[in-house]
């Protein structure tokens, strides 16, 4: 089956730009990514969503999922499980590894889900 593929325009705005502060990711006290080099894609009427560079993330606690999904805008994207110690986080993570050139600027970008991590935004946090 073949998969549809859109633009985003003014039905469907879609923007990626460069975060201007910087961006912590923590479950409970533990720091898992970190960076000042994060942009914010900001998607229709959704919440703006932090990527980070995925060298950002301590590559211990990423562990590959099997799961897939698509998206018409953004293309295929791929998930990892946050590991730490017994506790695993399915699905925590997402990548989009060849997205389409609207949002093009996200590659080798991961975005952590909000209810299952802290995604703190801010200049002071170190």
């Amino acid at each position: 089956m073949a998969r549809g593929r859109l633009e985003p325009g003014p039905d469907h705005p879609i923007t990626v730009s460069p975060t201007d502060d910087r961006v912590v990711v923590r479950v409970g006290d533990t720091v898992v990514a970190r960076t000042a080099d994060a942009l914010t894609l900001r998607e229709a009427e959704y919440p703006p969503v932090q990527y980070l560079p995925r060298q950002s993330v301590d590559p211990s606690l990423l562990r590959e999922s099997a799961t897939t999904t698509f998206c018409p805008y953004k293309g295929e994207c791929n998930y990892y499980d946050l590991t730490l110690g017994a506790e695993v986080l399915t699905d925590a993570v997402w990548v989009y590894r060849s997205p389409y050139d609207a949002v093009a600027q996200i590659a080798d970008h991961v975005a952590f889900y909000p209810g299952r991590v802290s995604v703190d935004v801010d200049a002071a946090s170190g």
